[in-house]
């Protein structure tokens, strides 16, 4: 890198930018009257006019004197930068210079260009380069003959599937997606109850393929796993199929791109599958949260790979989820639930609400077993057309939901071990009393889906019931 004169003018230009072309007789002008070296981005060779010139094409020296806009003009005395000015004002570079009639044929101002060192990438190896990320996670150095992919999955980091390698330029860029310390820490992450800080969940959200704008939503998801309630050291040593479901309400959904519609709990959309993704990895890289260990899970579900989706407010007559669990209208959050793979509920031919809620309620007599009130909770994903013939008829969610409570009374004599030829049950104490699938609250019901077939779905969970297991957490994403 070049040396700074103790005193005297300093200009920062690119070729590639036509204020820079304009001004190249002003810096010309300057170098006879005044003296001036004059660093180039692109071009070596640019301007002609001036004979001092030093090639950045490094940008080292633009990263140093952390340039923003080209054309930048600055002073220095005794080694120090006393005075700058970017693009072209004829008025502010008379000033810095003491000199006057600069740039007679010019306009008087012409906005400058975007600097090379702060385009996206190239910032970010700069500080690496350096030393300047601030970064405190540990860096893992692998041969320069091994495989990346094969390296993160031989130090256990994958969900088995490939990883994005999450090297310090990605991380941060990640990190500009959230104005929160990357040194805060989130939470506890179990079994290891290791401290989870922004810069980790980064690592990891990087990892999985987001976007730096999907990490708030990461961050809000990791916050709302660690609340107590929420038990996430229980959803993973359980041997039930559970892992943590993300719910995505308010603007957050629509500016990140998220899926509400066709195929919501799918593949094919980035947000979605990411986000989930990101939850997962920081549970098993930083909670050492692993299969066949202290994840138990007899069967799990696919859904652990990541289970993350946004509710269709737009197209929805209910309020949303957020809202129904404390939120202020239009605010962004996410809701965790701990939850099963999806079991569908088929209903073409119900053209009443009285017959659609019905099939919605038998079909949630079967979550766990048929045998087994109170069972858990469960989400209920509601399809647009399945919607819309309740809104029809006018019900209100909160209808809707007491509906589904008392179409939800079983009888005990059904529920008694033995029952119906079946073994599994509840105690003979049962008998001649009347018990409700499911727990106060432990319905949830969200809108999503396609526009077109009448296919709804319910998630079942891993619920408090009793005191024990999970209960849904809801969370503002903080930007």
């Amino acid at each position: 890198m070049s040396t700074l004169p103790e005193d005297g003018l300093v200009a920062v230009v690119k070729r590639d930018c036509p204020t820079c072309v304009m001004t190249a007789p002003v810096l010309g002008e300057l170098a006879r009257r005044a003296g001036i070296i004059v660093y180039s981005q692109d071009d070596p060779s640019f301007p002609d006019t001036v004979a001092l010139r030093e090639s950045d094409l490094g940008l080292d020296m633009s990263h140093r004197l952390k340039i923003e806009i080209v054309p930048t003009l600055i002073r220095l005395e005794g080694g120090r930068e006393v005075a700058r000015t970017y693009g072209w004002d004829r008025a502010e570079w008379e000033r810095l210079s003491g000199l006057s009639d600069l740039g007679r044929d010019l306009p008087a101002s012409q906005p400058g260009c975007g600097a090379r060192n702060i385009e996206p990438g190239t910032f970010e190896r700069l500080k690496v380069r350096f030393n300047e990320t601030g970064l405190k996670s540990r860096r893992i150095e692998i041969g320069g003959d091994e495989d990346e992919q094969e390296a993160m999955f031989a130090r256990g980091w994958s969900d088995g599937l490939p990883l994005v390698p999450p090297i310090e330029e990605r991380v941060l860029r990640m990190l500009d997606g959230t104005g929160r310390d990357p040194q805060e820490v989130i939470g506890l992450v179990p079994p290891a109850l290791a401290a989870a800080t922004v810069e980790k969940i980064a690592v990891n959200a990087v990892m999985a393929g987001c976007k730096p704008e999907y990490l708030p939503v990461v961050l809000a998801a990791v916050e709302a796993v660690l609340d107590e309630s929420f038990a996430m050291h229980g959803v993973l040593a359980t041997t039930m199929f559970v892992g943590p479901v993300v719910i995505v309400n308010g603007a957050v959904r629509r500016r990140i791109g998220m899926n509400a519609k066709g195929n919501a709990l799918g593949q094919g959309n980035r947000a979605n599958s990411s986000i989930g993704r990101a939850l997962q990895l920081v549970i098993r890289n930083i909670g050492e949260g692993r299969p066949q260990e202290v994840d138990r899970a007899t069967l799990g579900n696919p859904g652990k790979l990541g289970y993350c989706f946004a509710e269709d407010e737009e197209g929805s007559s209910w309020e949303p989820l957020s809202v129904e669990r404390g939120m202020k209208p239009g605010a962004s959050a996410v809701t965790v639930f701990a939850g099963f793979g999806l079991q569908g509920v088929v209903d073409q031919k119900s053209r009443d609400p009285e017959s659609l809620v019905r099939s919605f309620a038998e079909s949630l007599k079967a979550v766990h077993n048929v045998k087994i009130a109170p069972a858990c909770d469960a989400l209920i994903v509601v399809c647009p057309e399945h919607e819309r013939t309740f809104r029809d008829a006018g019900w209100s969610k909160a209808r809707l939901y007491e509906e589904l409570y008392r179409l939800c009374e079983i009888p005990g004599d059904e529920l008694v071990a033995g029952a119906r030829g079946i073994a599994e049950g509840g105690p003979a104490s049962l008998a001649g009393k009347t018990v409700n699938k499911f727990r106060p609250g432990g319905l949830l019901i969200v809108r999503a889906g396609g526009d077109a077939g009448m296919f709804s779905g319910i998630i079942g969970g891993w619920s408090a019931s009793g005191g024990h297991g999970s209960v849904p957490v809801t969370r503002e994403v903080k930007l």
